[in-house]
């Protein structure tokens, strides 16, 4: 059997055809109708109405990408400041203690959320026997100065302000 070269050309032409037809089916099914009336619509129009509905998604799907930058941007500061905002007050507790001859200061240095520490502290020194003469404290932003002045018995001179020194300084170091 011997094929024509004009009806393959026609085969192929009449393939094409209906590919470009059925392409087309399917973008009109994907297409929201705006139009109202009973007219039939040219293709002409339908790939005009499919082209501008494409434009719209494109500015539509740029608005809410600006959108999206827009408000991470605002979640991203937020977090970052609610990170600071966590973070005030968060420094681990140091502890000094200077002895001077049967005088004990300790200096204790906390953050916001350590408040439980001055007590502990001075029931610490009261354990060790210490008695406390003075103590007070003060705030500067985000850090609590605590000074305590105690006496410490004759006995408890020497090992006992190291002892209560180790003792302070391990209280702490656990606290953090």
């Amino acid at each position: 059997m011997e094929h024509n070269p004009r009806t393959d050309r026609k085969t192929i032409e009449k393939n094409r055809r209906n590919h470009m037809k059925d392409l087309c089916s399917k973008l009109h099914s994907l297409v929201p109708h705006h139009h109202t009336s009973r007219e039939a619509m040219s293709l002409a129009d339908h790939l005009g109405e499919a082209s501008n509905y494409i434009k719209n998604l494109e500015k539509h799907l740029e608005k809410m990408r600006q959108k999206r930058d827009r408000l991470t941007g605002i979640a991203k500061q937020n977090i970052a400041s609610m990170s600071c905002a966590a973070n005030v007050g968060l420094r681990p507790p140091q502890v000094e203690v200077h002895e001077m001859g049967s005088a004990l200061e300790v200096v204790l240095v906390t953050g916001l959320n350590y408040k439980f520490m001055f007590k502990e502290t001075i029931r610490l020194l009261h354990e060790e026997g210490a008695e406390i003469v003075n103590a007070g404290f003060s705030v500067v932003d985000d850090t609590v100065f605590h000074t305590i002045h105690s006496k410490v018995g004759e006995s408890g001179l020497g090992s006992g302000a190291a002892r209560i020194s180790e003792r302070l300084k391990k209280f702490a170091h656990d606290a953090s």
